[in-house]
Protein backbone atom coordinates (compact mmCIF):
# COMPACT_ATOMS: atom_id res chain seq x y z
CA UNK A 1 0.00 0.00 0.00
CA UNK A 2 1.57 3.25 -1.21
CA UNK A 3 0.55 6.13 1.46
CA UNK A 4 -0.01 9.74 -0.77
CA UNK A 5 2.69 12.23 0.56
CA UNK A 6 1.39 16.21 0.83
CA UNK A 7 3.52 18.33 0.04
CA UNK A 8 3.87 21.70 0.86
CA UNK A 9 6.39 24.75 2.14
CA UNK A 10 7.75 24.20 5.19
CA UNK A 11 6.16 26.29 8.30
CA UNK A 12 9.82 28.32 8.84
CA UNK A 13 9.26 29.42 5.27
CA UNK A 14 5.62 30.57 5.57
CA UNK A 15 6.65 32.15 8.66
CA UNK A 16 9.25 34.52 6.77
CA UNK A 17 7.16 35.52 4.21
CA UNK A 18 4.15 36.09 6.44
CA UNK A 19 6.49 38.28 8.61
CA UNK A 20 7.97 40.18 5.33
CA UNK A 21 4.64 41.02 4.16
CA UNK A 22 3.72 42.66 7.45
CA UNK A 23 6.77 44.33 7.25
CA UNK A 24 6.16 45.51 3.87
CA UNK A 25 2.20 46.94 4.61
CA UNK A 26 3.48 48.57 8.00
CA UNK A 27 6.33 50.38 6.07
CA UNK A 28 3.76 51.90 3.50
CA UNK A 29 1.39 53.15 5.71
CA UNK A 30 3.95 54.98 7.96
CA UNK A 31 5.46 56.60 4.58
CA UNK A 32 1.59 57.34 3.56
CA UNK A 33 0.36 58.65 7.17
CA UNK A 34 4.22 60.56 6.97
CA UNK A 35 3.58 62.17 3.66
CA UNK A 36 6.72 60.39 2.07
CA UNK A 37 5.03 59.28 -0.85
CA UNK A 38 4.16 62.27 -2.89
CA UNK A 39 0.47 63.23 -3.24
CA UNK A 40 -0.82 60.25 -1.72
CA UNK A 41 -3.43 61.75 1.42
CA UNK A 42 -2.57 65.34 0.19
CA UNK A 43 -5.64 67.56 -0.20
CA UNK A 44 -6.76 71.32 -0.39
CA UNK A 45 -7.57 73.13 2.08
CA UNK A 46 -9.12 77.10 2.19
CA UNK A 47 -8.77 79.20 4.38
CA UNK A 48 -10.97 82.68 4.43
CA UNK A 49 -9.51 85.97 6.09
CA UNK A 50 -11.80 88.09 7.91
CA UNK A 51 -10.27 91.39 5.73
CA UNK A 52 -12.81 89.89 3.25
CA UNK A 53 -15.61 92.43 2.62
CA UNK A 54 -18.72 93.27 0.30
CA UNK A 55 -18.38 96.87 -1.25
CA UNK A 56 -21.86 98.35 -1.14
CA UNK A 57 -20.70 101.39 -3.62
CA UNK A 58 -20.02 98.56 -6.41
CA UNK A 59 -22.15 95.22 -5.07
CA UNK A 60 -19.00 93.55 -5.26
CA UNK A 61 -17.40 91.07 -3.00
CA UNK A 62 -13.47 90.55 -2.20
CA UNK A 63 -13.02 87.25 -0.83
CA UNK A 64 -9.59 86.48 0.19
CA UNK A 65 -8.77 82.91 0.59
CA UNK A 66 -5.42 80.96 0.90
CA UNK A 67 -4.95 77.04 -0.03
CA UNK A 68 -3.02 75.81 3.20
CA UNK A 69 -3.57 72.23 1.83
CA UNK A 70 -1.13 70.00 -0.29
CA UNK A 71 -2.62 70.26 -3.54
CA UNK A 72 -4.39 73.14 -6.00
CA UNK A 73 -7.61 73.89 -5.42
CA UNK A 74 -9.79 75.10 -7.88
CA UNK A 75 -13.03 76.91 -6.91
CA UNK A 76 -15.99 76.98 -9.95
CA UNK A 77 -18.46 78.05 -7.96
CA UNK A 78 -19.69 80.56 -5.06
CA UNK A 79 -23.36 81.07 -3.01
CA UNK A 80 -23.60 84.10 -1.74
CA UNK A 81 -27.03 84.80 -0.10
CA UNK A 82 -28.67 82.34 -1.77
CA UNK A 83 -27.82 83.17 -5.64
CA UNK A 84 -24.90 81.54 -7.38
CA UNK A 85 -22.39 82.51 -9.27
CA UNK A 86 -19.68 81.03 -11.58
CA UNK A 87 -17.72 83.76 -13.17
CA UNK A 88 -15.19 85.50 -10.90
CA UNK A 89 -12.24 88.09 -11.16
CA UNK A 90 -9.09 87.34 -9.25
CA UNK A 91 -6.97 89.54 -7.34
CA UNK A 92 -3.32 87.95 -7.26
CA UNK A 93 -1.72 91.07 -5.70
CA UNK A 94 -4.12 91.46 -2.71
CA UNK A 95 -3.91 94.86 -4.23
CA UNK A 96 -7.87 95.62 -5.00
CA UNK A 97 -7.31 95.40 -8.42
CA UNK A 98 -8.59 92.63 -10.52
CA UNK A 99 -5.47 90.46 -12.62
CA UNK A 100 -7.60 88.18 -14.22
CA UNK A 101 -11.22 88.34 -15.22
CA UNK A 102 -13.99 86.52 -16.48
CA UNK A 103 -12.77 83.19 -14.65
CA UNK A 104 -15.05 80.13 -14.74
CA UNK A 105 -12.83 78.75 -12.28
CA UNK A 106 -10.07 79.82 -10.23
CA UNK A 107 -7.23 77.67 -9.29
CA UNK A 108 -5.29 78.06 -5.88
CA UNK A 109 -1.87 76.72 -5.24
CA UNK A 110 -0.71 75.11 -2.27
CA UNK A 111 0.55 77.99 0.32
CA UNK A 112 -1.02 80.86 -2.67
CA UNK A 113 -3.27 83.59 -1.53
CA UNK A 114 -5.39 85.96 -3.32
CA UNK A 115 -8.76 87.53 -3.42
CA UNK A 116 -11.64 86.34 -5.74
CA UNK A 117 -13.50 88.98 -6.76
CA UNK A 118 -17.35 88.38 -7.37
CA UNK A 119 -19.72 91.20 -9.34
CA UNK A 120 -23.18 90.59 -7.74
CA UNK A 121 -24.43 93.73 -9.35
CA UNK A 122 -27.97 93.56 -10.61
CA UNK A 123 -28.46 90.29 -7.96
CA UNK A 124 -27.59 91.38 -4.56
CA UNK A 125 -27.84 94.86 -3.25
CA UNK A 126 -25.09 95.14 -0.79
CA UNK A 127 -25.90 96.94 2.10
CA UNK A 128 -23.35 98.31 4.64
CA UNK A 129 -22.86 96.18 7.81
CA UNK A 130 -24.99 93.53 6.43
CA UNK A 131 -23.59 90.20 7.15
CA UNK A 132 -23.31 88.19 3.91
CA UNK A 133 -22.94 83.95 3.88
CA UNK A 134 -20.61 83.24 1.28
CA UNK A 135 -20.39 79.15 0.06
CA UNK A 136 -17.42 78.33 -1.82
CA UNK A 137 -17.77 75.38 -4.01
CA UNK A 138 -14.71 73.46 -5.11
CA UNK A 139 -13.62 70.60 -8.16
CA UNK A 140 -12.41 68.59 -4.96
CA UNK A 141 -16.06 68.06 -3.92
CA UNK A 142 -15.02 70.07 -0.62
CA UNK A 143 -17.55 73.11 0.09
CA UNK A 144 -16.20 76.08 2.55
CA UNK A 145 -18.43 78.67 4.41
CA UNK A 146 -17.86 82.11 5.47
CA UNK A 147 -19.14 85.65 6.25
CA UNK A 148 -19.04 88.55 4.55
CA UNK A 149 -19.66 92.09 5.84
CA UNK A 150 -20.81 94.73 3.58
CA UNK A 151 -19.17 98.53 3.68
Amino acid sequence: MIIAQRKGISPVIATVIIVAVAIAISIAVAGWLMGLWGGFGQTESLKTFPDSYADANTDTFYIIVQNVGGSPAQIYKMEIAGESFTTFDVDTNLDGAADLTGQTTVTVDPGAKLAVIVNAAGTIDVASGVAYTVTIYTEAGNVYTTTVYGK
